[in-house]
């Protein structure tokens, strides 16, 4: 083996990891303007950015035409998680009951 070629990560007879993306693809979208607003008018309807809208979009068309690809995930949820939620903090002030 020369010193120009890299070494294969995984010995001899193991399968390779499945390739799971590691960060998400950035892609420059040029829309019309008024495409753009209706967009933008419908993510806020639907609490998403455009954005989030945008990939729904693109997610519900490929999978009604049945392309969607068997290893794309859910989409990320973004935000703040739900209260009781693992990982979220727990406070000490209750604010669902009603103050006199």
């Amino acid at each position: 083996m020369s010193a120009d070629t890299p070494e294969d990560p995984a010995p001899q007879g193991e399968r390779p990891a499945a390739r799971r993306p590691q960060q998400r693809k950035q892609v420059l979208l040029r829309l019309d303007p008024l495409i753009h607003d209706a967009l933008a008018r419908w993510a806020n309807d639907d609490l998403r950015s455009t954005n989030a809208q945008i990939e729904f979009l693109l997610r519900k068309a490929l999978s009604d035409a049945g392309r969607m690809p068997r290893g794309a995930g859910a989409i990320p949820r973004r935000g703040r998680p739900p209260k009781g939620a693992a990982g979220a903090p727990e406070t000490s002030d209750d604010k669902s009951t009603p103050r006199d």
